[in-house]
């Protein structure tokens, strides 16, 4: 299980939307969090909130870098490990949609969704996970989407992206498990949030009539399922019954295979590294 009583939990993404969210539910827990986001301003804005709510200054940071920068994102971290310590659960949050139409979107938009949904995410668990590996304890929660499991209508250049989080978050989970250190992916559904709102006024019309037919989840509701998830040590979590029964489609196969691979790693005494 993990425990956040004073754990030292960084997220991406944590200016809005479900990372904000987040953030909130996992103080009220008693974390230390720090936050990485764009917007300087609203980084800011967001820090002093966050410390406000808690009532401890001392138990938020933040530093803004870009994602997708891995040199300014090791920046960032640096500067924040310096002040809370080692990350003991990462939460990579960062993301954003850009729906449309196969044929009509630029190449170079295939190109923005993956460095953004999924080398943002990388970069993050990259810098972090060394050293969760070197104290043999840690937590990497990886935010990828319903549309991550199955794909959407007009998502062409988003879905793939979050697809490739679940196989990295697949991957992760049998290589770090002997070092101790935990992955959960988490599948959000549509979730009432800044950028969903942006994201609304991209989508081609059949995409809005599927979205328009589930209701969004609050961003609130989200980061409880997550956090609830983070601390019973889930693999997936969801937050809505549909995501839930898409995810269990391979249920009675998966944990075999899982348990296969576990056997195999520990026989090969790889996982001993």
């Amino acid at each position: 299980m993990t425990v956040l009583d004073d754990a030292h939990v960084l997220i991406t993404g944590g200016s809005s939307g479900i990372g904000l969210e987040v953030a909130r539910a996992v103080l009220a827990q008693g974390a230390r969090v720090s936050i990485v986001a764009r917007d300087p301003e609203r980084l800011a804005s967001v820090e002093d909130l966050l410390e406000a709510e808690a009532g401890d200054p001392t138990r938020v940071a933040a530093e803004p870098a870009d994602v997708t920068d891995p040199a300014a994102l090791e920046r960032a971290l640096g500067l924040l490990t310096t002040q809370f310590g080692p990350v003991d659960v990462l939460v990579a949050g960062a993301g954003a949609a850009r729906p449309g139409h196969f044929a009509e979107l630029d190449v170079a938009v295939f190109r923005e969704q993956m460095d953004l949904n999924y080398f943002g995410a990388l970069y993050a668990v990259r810098a972090v996970v060394p050293s969760m590996v070197e104290r043999n304890r840690g937590h990497v929660v990886l935010v990828s989407s319903t549309a991550g499991i199955i794909g959407v209508y007009g998502y062409s250049a988003y879905a793939p992206a979050k697809f490739a989080l679940r196989g990295l978050a697949e991957t992760l989970r049998a290589e770090l498990k002997p070092a101790g250190v935990v992955v959960t992916i988490v599948y959000p559904p549509d979730t009432d949030t800044p950028g969903f709102a942006r994201e609304n006024e991209q989508k081609p019309e059949a995409t809005a009539r599927i979205s328009a037919a589930v209701k969004p989840r609050s961003a609130a509701s989200v980061a409880k399922a997550m956090v609830r998830g983070i601390m019973r040590d889930r693999l997936v979590v969801t937050a809505d019954p549909l995501t839930a029964g898409l995810a269990r489609g391979a249920g009675v196969v998966a944990p075999m295979v899982r348990a296969s691979m576990d056997r195999h790693v520990r026989r090969s005494g790889d996982g001993s590294r």
